[in-house]
C-alpha cells in the first residue's frame, strides 16, 4: 500500500486557511504573470526580462491552480 505525504508549501499556515492562502497567492502570481507578459515599452517593444518572469509567473500560477485548488494533477 502507497501512502502519500501531502507538502504543503506553507506549513505554518492552519489547515483551515491553506484555500484562502492558495487563493492569495493565485491572485499575486495572474497580476504578475499578467504584467509581465502584456507590458510594452513606449515604442511598442517588449521587454525580455519582464516577458520571462511573466511566464514563470504565469507557470506557478497554473501549477497551483490544477495542482492544489482544483485537484486534477498529482504528482
Amino acid at each position: 500500500m502507497e501512502q502519500k505525504i501531502k507538502i504543503l508549501m506553507f506549513d505554518f499556515i492552519p489547515q483551515e486557511y491553506e484555500k484562502l492562502v492558495n487563493i492569495i497567492f493565485l491572485i499575486v502570481t495572474f497580476l504578475i504573470a499578467k504584467h509581465g507578459i502584456t507590458y510594452k515599452k513606449e515604442d511598442g517593444e517588449r521587454d525580455f526580462v519582464r516577458l520571462l518572469f511573466g511566464c514563470i509567473a504565469a507557470t506557478y500560477f497554473f501549477l497551483v491552480l490544477f495542482k492544489d485548488v482544483l485537484g486534477l494533477i498529482s504528482f
